[in-house]
C-alpha cells in the first residue's frame, strides 16, 4: 500500500473527458484498517475541472493530526488515510470512483525524490552503520508490512531474533526492535523497568565495566525487498557524559543519535521590569528596588560534540537537522529540545580526516515552570 509522507505534498490527480467537477472525501483514522473508518469523512473538498483535470493536495490536512510525543517509550504516530473521488462529468450527478487506501507517516522526501515520495523500505532509517554507546540498546525502526524478521549476531553467531508480523492495527505499523527494555540505556534502568530492584556494589560496577551485556556487532533486517545488513560500532566513553538525542527521521520514525564528547551548558535569561515609586511619607527606603522586576525566566542551551563518526552518518545528521521534533535523555528523563544550529557543514574523510560535529540545542521549555 502506498504511503503519504505528510511533510511533503501529496497530489491526487484526476482527469477524464468532459470532467466538470470533482469531490473528494478524506477519512483520517486510527485503529483497525477499514473497520474503524468513520462514517462521515474527516474532510470533503470540491474543485471545478480545468481542461478536464482536477488536482488535490491533501498532506497538509493530514499533518495536523500528528502530535509526535516521545517520553522514552518508542511509539510513533500513524494514521490510515482512505479517500474516495466522486466525478461529475458534463454537469451530471457525482459518481464514486471507489475507495483508495493509503498509510500516513510523518515523513518527507527530498526534491530529488520527485512527486509523492514513498521512502519505500522495510528499514525505516537511512544508515546501515550504527554507532552507539557501549552496552546501550540499538533501536531499529521497521515497517511491519515489509519486514519479516530482525536478527542480532555476534561474530557470526545468532544472539537474538525477532519475528515481525504484518497487522491491520494502526499502532503496529511501525515496530521498534531493540536489545534493551523500553529504550533503557544502562543496566540499572533495565532492571528497574523490568520490575526488579537494583542493588549497586563495587563488584557489579567492575562487572559492568568489563563486560557488555547482550553484545552484538551485526543486525540483519529481512524485508520483502531483500536482507539489509547493519554493522554496529560500540563506543566506550569514560571522560565525558554521553547524551542520546532522539528525533523523527525522514521515514517518520524515531531514531537515536549519540553525542559522546564535551558538552557546554548555557543559561540565558529574559526579564520585564518597571520603575516603581518608593516614596512614603516624604521619604523612601534605600533597600527597596526602584527598578523592579515584573517577570524573569530563563532558557537553557547545550552545545554537544559527537566524537568521531563515519562519513556515512552525514545523512543522519542531515535528517536530525531537518527534524521538527527532537528529544534528549538527561538524568533518566526524556526532555524536548529544538536544534538551534541553523546550518550543517558536511564533513568528509578526504577533506576533514576525522569527522566531528558540534551541534547547539535549545531546551524547548522555560527553566522556571510557568505552565498555567
Amino acid at each position: 500500500m502506498s504511503k503519504i509522507n505528510v511533510r511533503s505534498p501529496y497530489y491526487i490527480h484526476d482527469t477524464v473527458s468532459n470532467l466538470t467537477t470533482d469531490r473528494i472525501d478524506i477519512y483520517i483514522y486510527t485503529g483497525t484498517k477499514t473497520t474503524d473508518r468513520p462514517t462521515d469523512p474527516t474532510y470533503q473538498l470540491t474543485s471545478n475541472a480545468i481542461d478536464d483535470k482536477v488536482t488535490f493536495e491533501i498532506s497538509e490536512l493530514i499533518k495536523d493530526y500528528f502530535s509526535n510525543n516521545f517520553d522514552g517509550v518508542y511509539q510513533s504516530d500513524f494514521f490510515w488515510i482512505d479517500y474516495e473521488i466522486f466525478r461529475s462529468v458534463s454537469g451530471g450527478a457525482f459518481a464514486s470512483q471507489g475507495v483508495v487506501q493509503r498509510k500516513g507517516f510523518y515523513g518527507y522526501g527530498f526534491f530529488e525524490d520527485g512527486v509523492n515520495p514513498q521512502n519505500n523500505s522495510g528499514l525505516l532509517q537511512t544508515n546501515t552503520k550504527i554507532v552507539k554507546l557501549d552496552d546501550a540498546p540499538a533501536v531499529i525502526p521497521v515497517d511491519t508490512s515489509k519486514t519479516t524478521q530482525v536478527t542480532y549476531e555476534l561474530n557470526g553467531s545468532q544472539v537474538y531474533t525477532k519475528a515481525i508480523s504484518s497487522s491491520l492495527e494502526s499502532d503496529e505499523q511501525i515496530e521498534y526492535v531493540t536489545s534493551g527494555v523500553n529504550g533503557a540505556d544502562e543496566f540499572e534502568d533495565r532492571v528497574i523497568q523490568d520490575g526488579g530492584t537494583f542493588e549497586d556494589s563495587v563488584c557489579l560496577q567492575e562487572f559492568v565495566d568489563d563486560f557488555t551485556l547482550f553484545d552484538f556487532d551485526t543486525i540483519y533486517v529481512d524485508t520483502t525487498d531483500g536482507v539489509i545488513k547493519l554493522t554496529v560500532e560500540n563506543v566506550e566513553e569514560c571522560k565525558y557524559q554521553p547524551y542520546k538525542v532522539t528525533f523523527i527521521n525522514k521515514f517518520g520514525a524515531l531514531q537515536d543519535l549519540w553525542f559522546f564528547k564535551r558538552t557546554n551548558e548555557v543559561l540565558s535569561t529574559k526579564k520585564e521590569e518597571y520603575k516603581r515609586n518608593t516614596v512614603l511619607d516624604g521619604s523612601y527606603n534605600i533597600s527597596k528596588h526602584q527598578q523592579k522586576l515584573l517577570t524573569k525566566n530563563g532558557k537553557e542551551k547545550l552545545t554537544l560534540n559527537t566524537g568521531f563518526y563515519p562519513e556515512a552518518y552525514n545523512d543522519v545528521f542531515k535528517e536530525m537537522q531537518l527534524s521538527e521534533d527532537c528529544w534528549i535523555e538527561i538524568n533518566s528523563q526524556t526532555l524536548p529540545i529544538n536544534i538551534a544550529s541553523s546550518s550543517l557543514n558536511y564533513k568528509t574523510h578526504l577533506n576533514d580526516k576525522l569527522i566531528n560535529y558540534t551541534i547547539e540545542i535549545d531546551f524547548a521549555f522555560d527553566t522556571i515552570n510557568n505552565i498555567r
